[in-house]
């Protein structure tokens, strides 16, 4: 399991599930105006269903050289395109918004995959922890200590997690799990507002809760 630990000074920055929707993303760093004294952790499912997913790729590497405390967290969606890159069975790939990640490499002309982009799926991490937050794509299976989660469930997990009460004793703030509106509950976060699916994508600092959104 992958984890780490720091003490961001400014603001504590959260954005949802992108799936390739570059002009948004774009639209939303301009809004929300990350400065050094920011970290930004990005919830994962960068890829796959919308039209640009090299863009996001490609805009996410830039943007972690800019600010090199940002956390990329790893989704389901990043992990089917790294074991279909891997060679593994392409059907859950293929047939979760798979096919417009390909066409969104063929038409750039970035294919085979760049090297660059490879290092940055073979560094995503499966969850980041401050004192007072953790963050992660899906979520956590109620008690299990966070160092024994399942990996899998980091990544996939949604109605034990959505449907239970459990504390962690931190803040838990995921995507994965599309909503209408952000959840901002007690005792967790969720950020994934349906950008891909004609509604929003959402930046929320979680200390204040302050959100924006395109």
């Amino acid at each position: 399991m992958n984890y780490s630990t720091t003490r961001p000074q400014g603001r504590l920055l959260a954005i949802g599930d992108i799936h390739g929707c570059l002009q948004h993303l774009e639209e939303l760093l301009k809004r929300v105006a990350p400065t050094g004294r920011d970290q930004v952790v990005f919830l994962g499912d960068y890829v796959d269903r919308g039209p640009t997913s090299c863009g996001v790729i490609d805009c996410l590497i830039e943007f972690g050289r800019s600010f090199p405390a940002t956390v990329f967290l790893r989704g389901n969606h990043e992990q089917m395109f790294t074991d279909y890159l891997d060679g593994l069975d392409p059907t859950a790939f293929l047939l979760n918004g798979g096919v417009k990640t390909l066409d969104s490499y063929h038409d750039t002309g970035l294919w085979p995959v760049p090297q660059s982009h490879r290092s940055f799926l073979d560094t995503l991490v499966n969850c980041y922890q401050t004192d007072d937050y953790i963050f992660v794509h899906a979520g956590l299976r109620p008690g299990v200590p966070l160092a024994d989660q399942d990996p899998s469930d980091l990544l996939w997990i949604r109605r034990e997690f959505i449907n239970s009460d459990y504390d962690w004793g931190r803040t838990v703030i995921y995507g994965h799990t599309p909503l209408e509106h952000p959840f901002l509950g007690n005792t967790r976060l969720g950020l994934d507002t349906g950008c891909v699916y004609g509604r929003r994508l959402t930046c929320c600092e979680v200390r204040t809760r302050q959100l924006w959104q395109v």
